[in-house]
């Protein structure tokens, strides 16, 4: 079996020695021979293989002191790719920013139990939208409730699939805030710094919206029930006792602190796909070695771990950020702003007219990192297209330096 040996880095900054693309390059072709794909999956394999190569074309850094060159290829931009993310992230991270509101938060997890896997496989746009539709309404409804709080909150929700392990799991992270409008637009209602809803009363409520959904689509024969596993009225009435029975596992983490440190956190499960190219040690004849959780690793075959990272490639155009109560777009200048008077008075400046930043500052920003001047001397790196200047390197079959792998 083919042994990955560690790629040079064009700028020196030790990008990861194994990347998912590498093990699409080796065993991605015999994959698609063997297993039938769907078109969204296929398109994020090509992408990924190709992603930061001379095939997506780019240009070359010249310092114009010392001469030193660098090739940059062209990024794939495709969500699911590991190299991708950054930068997109710490865009939304800013954008977001803008609309935190001076409150404590609280993160709180919505999961679906195993037993769902196969069905919200063969399900996936119908399934996913009844997770965050059920999320969502959960919160939102208990928010509403007067005796709880009596007040619209805000919530920002995420989508992830996977384990650490790249196996299927789905489940939605939510950024709810600490307190919420009240129902008549008058003030602020805060909740409790510690604590928002019973975590039982939460999993229960759930449970049951996410049911009522499913059912209502099974009456109306909206599912692809495989191979007849909820097929009949009575198969499937014995799925929904059994899921009836389970307690669903809803948790909510330590509550942050302050407003500044909640998106920032966010932004750690916006944009992160199923696996990093950091978590990758090895692809040998043993098969693919990657890290887990609390130090552990795993290895698996490579086609195995072609699978299951392909388990997690959304169908395209499905939204997997999506904001809710006073963040929902259609909420944004009105009920939003009229908490964030309620919450800072008149004390808050006006917003300032600046230019958005370019993405070598935003760059500069998130990794300290300046790719406008030359590593080795100090001088200024210019920008000219492929193909102008002499490389002192051979060309790379990526030249994406680790700084750009999200986490």
């Amino acid at each position: 079996m083919h042994q990955h040996e560690p790629a040079p880095s064009p700028l020196g900054e030790g990008r990861p020695c194994l990347e998912v693309a590498d093990i699409f390059r080796v065993h991605g072709e015999v994959y698609r021979q063997k297993h039938a794909l769907l078109p969204e999956q296929r398109d994020v394999m090509r992408a990924i293989e190709v992603c930061r190569t001379e095939i997506l074309g780019g240009h070359v850094d010249v310092c114009n002191a010392c001469g030193l060159a660098r090739p940059a290829y062209n990024s794939c931009r495709n969500r699911h790719c590991p190299k991708c993310q950054a930068l997109t992230q710490a865009v939304w991270i800013e954008k977001r920013m803008e609309r935190v509101l001076p409150t404590h938060c609280f993160h709180v997890v919505f999961t679906l139990p195993h037993e769902l896997g196969p069905l919200a496989l063969r399900n996936r746009l119908f399934i996913f939208d009844l997770l965050f539709s059920s999320a969502s309404r959960t919160l939102l409804e208990l928010g509403r409730d007067e005796h709880r709080l009596g007040a619209l909150l805000g919530v920002t929700a995420v989508l992830h699939t996977w384990t650490r392990d790249l196996r299927f799991h789905p489940h939605v992270h939510c950024i709810v805030t600490g307190g919420g409008l009240a129902t008549d637009g008058g003030r602020w209602i805060s909740s409790r710094q510690k604590h928002l809803f019973s975590v039982r009363v939460l999993s229960d409520l759930f449970r049951g919206k996410f049911l009522d959904g499913l059912a209502r689509a099974h009456e109306r024969g909206e599912l692809n029930p495989g191979d007849g596993d909820i097929g009949d009225r009575e198969a499937f009435g014995r799925l929904k006792d059994t899921l009836y029975r389970k307690k669903w596992v809803v948790y909510a983490k330590r509550p942050f602190a302050g407003p500044e440190q909640v998106f920032k956190y966010l932004g750690r499960y916006t944009h992160r796909v199923g696996i990093s190219n950091r978590r990758l040690i090895s692809l040998d004849e043993r098969g693919v070695c990657f890290r887990t959780k609390d130090g552990k690793q795993v290895t698996i075959p490579p086609e195995e771990f072609i699978r299951r990272f392909l388990l997690h490639v959304l169908p395209h155009g499905f939204v997997k950020i999506r904001h809710y109560g006073l963040l929902a777009s259609s909420n944004v200048r009105t009920k939003l702003e009229d908490a964030r008077r309620h919450l800072e008075g008149d004390k808050r400046p006006e917003d300032e007219i600046r230019a958005d930043p370019t993405w070598q500052e935003r760059l500069f920003a998130l990794t300290g990192i300046d790719v406008t001047t030359c590593p080795r001397c100090g001088g200024q790196m210019v920008r000219q297209p492929l193909g102008t200047h002499a490389l002192p390197i051979p060309a790379l079959a990526s030249s994406s330096p680790a700084f750009m792998d999200s986490s």
